[in-house]
């Protein structure tokens, strides 16, 4: 019974208080809040004081609906306002997709012109001089020139590779040099339209040495595409009215040797050791090697047979 009283009688007295709030009562009540809260820190340091209300103290609580306050919070909106574009970005196409295909298309374009008056002339100047090495040597001088001017003028940047890379590139410039002979020698053989069937077979050597050469296997569409165009060389072959073996078998190697170029190019550009080489560079040492080799083979096996003297005799 009396603890009964006592409590009633205490419940009462607080019921007085709350009702007459003292300043020292709200004092010692502030001084003990404060107090405890030292004592018992709260998780979640840097959070935002959040004012509640409770009997005029103030206690900090994290709210994870909030950013947090202080140097990481900064950091952290700067980190959130920064990702946002770029997660805006994502589910966008790239803005300069449809103009780099146009650009893309209209390259092959300009390069497919430029080649049919490539060959064109290049028949022309065969008969009027028909040594198809002096002539190769010549068409690898002038891009060899080209070329030169390019890096002179930092048009685009000089290759920085080491002897052992450039041994690598050799046999391809090798290969290359062979390839353009073959295709000389079979224009100044048959008629140009004739070699250009044959080398429509350049997709059947390419996916034939991606097989051998570097282990792709290729579909069963690209396969199935190969046979019209093999069907159309052979047809093209038994009714050519100019044909010739010579020029057939030129083109043939012409085929072999320009497609084994490719394929070994796209080896060495994916070794790591010439990770600094990109393609353009890559063509460029292969042209200039070609140069300097075929002067050699021109001088032996034909002689010097471009003066104005012995073209006049011709």
């Amino acid at each position: 019974m009396q603890s009964m009283a006592a409590s009633s009688s205490s419940s009462r007295g607080w019921a007085a208080v709350r009702r007459c709030p003292s300043p020292s009562l709200s004092a010692r009540h502030v001084a003990f809040s404060s107090s405890s809260s030292s004592r018992c820190p709260v998780a979640g340091a840097g959070a935002p004081v959040l004012p509640l209300g409770i009997r005029g103290g103030r206690l900090p609580l994290p709210c994870p609906l909030l950013p947090p306050g202080g140097k990481n919070g900064a950091s952290a909106r700067r980190a959130t306002a920064a990702a946002a574009p770029s997660a805006e970005g994502d589910g966008k196409p790239e803005a300069g997709g449809i103009p780099r295909t146009l650009q893309l298309g209209a390259m092959i374009l300009v390069w497919y012109l430029l080649n049919i008056y490539f060959n064109i002339y290049n028949k022309l100047v065969l008969k009027a001089v028909p040594f198809p090495y002096t002539i190769t040597t010549f068409q690898f001088a002038s891009g060899s020139f080209f070329i030169t001017l390019m890096w002179l003028l930092n048009l685009h940047p000089k290759p920085r590779l080491s002897l052992q890379q450039y041994a690598k590139i050799l046999p391809l410039a090798l290969i290359h040099m062979m390839g353009n002979v073959f295709t000389n020698m079979s224009l100044g053989k048959v008629a140009v339209s004739f070699t250009h069937t044959i080398k429509a077979m350049e997709p059947f050597f390419s996916v034939l040495f991606s097989v051998l050469l570097l282990g792709q296997t290729p579909s069963l569409l690209a396969v199935g595409s190969l046979v019209p165009v093999v069907g159309g060389v052979v047809l093209a072959s038994m009714t050519e009215v100019s044909f010739n073996w010579i020029g057939f078998w030129s083109a043939m190697a012409s085929n072999v040797t320009n497609q084994s170029r490719n394929v070994f190019s796209k080896k060495l550009l994916a070794d790591k050791e010439v990770e600094t080489l990109d393609d353009i560079n890559l063509f460029s040492i292969m042209t200039v090697m070609s140069f300097l080799l075929s002067v050699p083979l021109m001088l032996y096996l034909e002689g010097i047979k471009f003066s104005p003297s012995y073209v006049q005799s011709t």
